[in-house]
């Protein structure tokens, strides 16, 4: 853990967290309350993944939209709703296909194996 912070890190606190309404406080929960239980647990995994794999990601979709020529998905979008990327079909497909890829590998990686 860089300066200034102190171990545990924040993906440790939220880790920690999420295990303790796993394994302490799910098993004895029913109904709505085990439902709110579940979707915090869920949201827990995601900010989990995010910390994980949200910096390398980042890097990644800049670099895409680099190669593409383009500096945000402001104008990338603005460039596909004017066809300047019709002739480059293939190469937007595999940016695209990745970038959901990403977002995917960390809100749901389950929809991944299907």
């Amino acid at each position: 853990m860089p300066p200034p912070h102190d171990a545990p890190s924040a993906a440790e606190l939220v880790t920690a967290v999420r295990e303790f309404l796993e394994h302490d406080v799910l098993p004895g929960l029913e109904g709505r309350t085990r439902f709110h239980a579940l979707v915090a647990m869920n949201t827990l995994a995601i900010v989990e993944r995010e910390i994980r794999l949200g910096a390398g990601q980042a890097a990644e979709h800049d670099a895409r939209l680099k190669d593409l020529g383009y500096q945000d998905d402001a104008a990338l979008a603005a460039a596909i709703r004017a066809g300047d990327l019709d002739a480059r079909h293939a190469e937007l497909k595999s940016a695209l296909a990745a970038a959901v890829r990403d977002k995917l590998l960390v809100s749901n990686p389950a929809y991944l194996d299907e």
